[in-house]
């Protein structure tokens, strides 16, 4: 796969297949760290591809391990306690391909769900 635009339409192709449905939010992340693809619980957050991911909140993305993960071509994992919920970052580099990386935080839907019920 050595044209970009093929490689990248495969990858967001088995993205989707793989993470469209998943419950969390979920990215496809260029070593540029411009996202490639994002799944549906994504999508409903407000991020889409095309942009930097840091874009909307550079504070949330202190902690990343994103160049490690690719540096090494292991997988990375953080897990912390943040507004009383637990998160859990994933940074995991995309077999093959070592520009692109998956990056997802489980514990989102928690927190949104507490904040929704705060308001209530």
């Amino acid at each position: 796969m050595t044209n970009p635009t093929e490689c990248e339409n495969k990858l967001i192709a088995a993205f989707k297949m793989m993470w469209g449905k998943y419950h969390e939010p979920v990215t496809l992340i260029h070593r540029s760290f411009t996202i490639i693809a994002v799944n549906e619980a994504c999508k409903a957050t407000g991020q889409v591809a095309g942009v930097k991911c840091n874009a909307k909140n550079p504070e949330l993305h202190k902690g990343c391990l994103a160049m490690e993960a690719l540096k090494t071509n292991e997988p990375k994992m953080v897990v912390s306690k943040r507004d009383g919920i637990d998160w859990t970052s994933f940074w995991i580099p995309v077999s093959g391909v070592p520009d692109y990386y998956i990056h997802f935080t489980n514990g989102l839907n928690e927190y949104m769900e507490k904040l929704k019920a705060a308001s209530n």
